[in-house]
């Protein structure tokens, strides 16, 4: 509601006059008195010890674990996120200093949006009594099923609309307000037969919106019945509420952020997934208001903190959300300013995920992030096949054209550097997969993948997945996690013949160097998340293989067959001229495998002696 106005010289000095520090500073901190100052634990920290002091008489506070200092006004635009004319507006609010006004009609429009803003707190208190009426029984009996106890019913201010076409209406008439007001805010809508205006909410749980200093402005409503149109209705744009430059629990979230709890907020898709999220213990949550997520919304977001984590649904609409907000955000990143993206697995959304598996799985999900410059390479690559040039160019064409969009020079280059080189290695990738093929079949690759055509597809049907070159090796180290202390070394070095099992291998490997336990459910999930959605049906639909003793035949038979084909495969190499005395250098390799060509070399008669070795142990079995 800030009016551009000049603040007058004196009017802030006199604003801290008026506020004594340790009642302002001590609704967020606790502090305790020791001598002329007070005393308590960080806000900005997670120390032990106190060392944050407010003095009342230099009306300052110092914060020694942070450095974090200044006046009550410095505090505020810190704990809670808010420019210099907000946290003064705020704190002349509770002081009751007026602030000045441009000119009689700017005081005039001050104070009509101050009325609509009464309103609509009016309304809030109305539907949240509501709620714990008789009328509100079928609201309060979804909230129980959703896990939403009264105590969060409070927190959030949920409540409940009548299931009438002017009961609110009559309500806020009696409160003193009057039509045009309740019309002007959104509350109540004129009728086009010329009636009386009627509710614009009914028999709807009631979500309150804020604006970025905490003031009602707008209202969410779910329906609470099968036929309910929309599912989720919002206030219509009004002169305090514009819903593309609004998110749910914006002031909230960004006061937990305030208080320590992370570098950006948490941005999901409704109003059920922020209110469970910040529930679970995630108090930056936020959402945007049933709308694609706007660069107005995407500013606010950054405002609060400088590296934001999208969460969104693990479904195909999810991924679509995920993919418009990348697309969003792009133009704008620079140094110190990202976008995180989480994607979760089994078509979940933070609610179901939070209720079926708790918080603790889902504060898994948001440490294994994604860059925002990953989930624009994982889109572009999984766009199409690669198995042409054509199609190939295609993709370096759209990641070039991605990197384009990009306003910052150096941000922009970086891009372009990162995604040449994952473009170069995974066609390095392709290719070798190919030539391990060809070793492997005694015959020159066709280029296509096992686990593509209609061949595969019968193979999956069949459940014939010995077709599959090499899944049954990496199914029985997923079933058999023990294995990897002795064969993972082996494993990492192996080149798969085809890249779903690829992909397989690499989530392993991914969750071992993580110190995650190895399991399907755990390689699913990160399969999920990487958008291997090919591979992760191959995991479900293999059968399970017994738990094996370390020195089984099976096993040994495992370690044999893998430390022969990385030989082979490195032996081939070497005499097809890819080591540091060839004349020529495969232009293929990965960065890695030139800086070890060197090496090979020295390798080779090494490599020769334990394919024989093993070839005699095998015997010997």
């Amino acid at each position: 509601m800030s009016q551009p106005v000049r603040i007058p010289d004196g009017f802030v000095e006199e604003l801290k006059a008026r506020i004594r520090p340790s009642d302002v500073i001590g609704r967020k901190v606790k502090l305790t008195k020791k001598g002329k100052e007070w005393v308590g634990l960080s806000p900005f920290t997670n120390e032990k010890t106190p060392s944050f002091y407010v003095n009342d008489q230099k009306r300052i506070f110092k914060c020694f674990s942070s450095g974090t200092g200044g006046d009550v006004i410095n505090f505020i635009m810190e704990t809670e996120r808010l420019t210099f004319m907000e946290a003064v507006e705020k704190l002349a609010e509770e002081a009751g200093m007026q602030l000045p006004k441009a000119s009689p009609e700017a005081a005039e429009a001050y104070d009509h949006r101050k009325r609509l803003v009464a309103a609509c707190e009016a309304a809030a208190n109305w539907f949240e009594d509501r709620l714990r009426s008789a009328e509100g029984a079928a609201a309060r009996t979804y909230l129980d099923g959703r896990g939403l106890s009264p105590d969060a019913w409070k927190r959030h201010r949920l409540g409940y609309a009548p299931d009438d076409w002017r009961r609110t209406r009559a309500h806020l008439l009696a409160e003193g307000f009057t039509d045009a007001e309740l019309i002007a805010a959104g509350l109540i809508k004129e009728s086009d037969k010329g009636g009386e205006p009627f509710d614009f909410f009914r028999g709807r749980l009631m979500f309150p919106i804020t604006d970025v200093r905490g003031a009602v402005i707008a209202f969410g409503g779910r329906g609470l019945t099968p036929d309910a149109k929309p599912k989720y209705l919002n206030s219509g744009d009004t002169e305090l509420f514009h819903k593309s430059g609004v998110l749910y629990r914006y002031k909230a979230a960004r006061e937990a952020l305030g208080a320590g709890e992370g570098g950006g907020l948490i941005v999901c898709e409704g109003y059920m997934d922020a209110i469970a999220l910040t529930e679970a213990g995630f108090g930056q949550a936020v959402a945007p208001l049933g709308t694609a997520l706007t660069e107005d919304q995407l500013q606010l977001i950054w405002k609060a903190g400088p590296e934001p984590v999208m969460c969104f649904d693990g479904d195909r609409a999810g991924l679509g959300a995920a993919y418009r907000a990348l697309d969003r955000a792009l133009p704008f990143v620079e140094p110190g300013r990202s976008v995180f993206f989480v994607l979760l697995p089994d078509g979940m959304d933070p609610d179901d995920l939070i209720r079926a598996r708790g918080a603790g799985a889902m504060g898994e999900e948001l440490d294994r992030r994604l860059p925002l410059s990953e989930l624009l390479w994982r889109r572009e690559r999984d766009a199409e096949p690669l198995d042409t040039p054509e199609r190939q160019a295609g993709l370096e064409a759209r990641l070039m054209a991605a990197c384009g969009q990009i306003r910052h020079g150096g941000v922009k280059s970086a891009y372009e550097r990162d995604l040449k080189s994952r473009l170069r290695d995974h066609m390095w990738a392709l290719r070798d997969a190919k030539r391990s093929n060809s070793y492997r079949k005694g015959r020159p690759a066709t280029g296509q993948n096992p686990a593509e055509g209609e061949d595969a597809q019968a193979a999956l049907k069949q459940r014939q997945f010995e077709k599959i070159g090499g899944l049954r090796s990496v199914i029985l180290a997923i079933d058999n996690p023990a294995l990897l202390a002795a064969g993972a070394e082996l494993l990492a070095q192996w080149a798969p013949p085809d890249e779903d099992v690829a992909h397989l291998r690499d989530a392993v490997l991914d969750l071992a160097k993580d110190g995650i336990p190895i399991d399907r459910t755990a390689v699913a999930a990160h399969l999920g998340n990487s958008g291997h959605i090919r591979a992760a049906s191959l995991l479900k639909k293999y059968r399970g293989i017994p738990q094996k003793v370390a020195d089984a035949p099976e096993v040994r038979e495992w370690l044999i067959a893998l430390e022969q084909d990385v030989a082979k495969r490195r032996t081939g190499e070497l005499e097809t001229g890819s080591g540091m005395d060839s004349a020529s250098v495969d232009p293929t390799l990965s960065p890695q495998d030139w800086r070890r060509q060197h090496q090979m070399v020295a390798e080779r008669r090494a490599l020769r002696a334990r394919v024989s070795e093993a070839s005699s142990k095998r015997s010997d079995s």
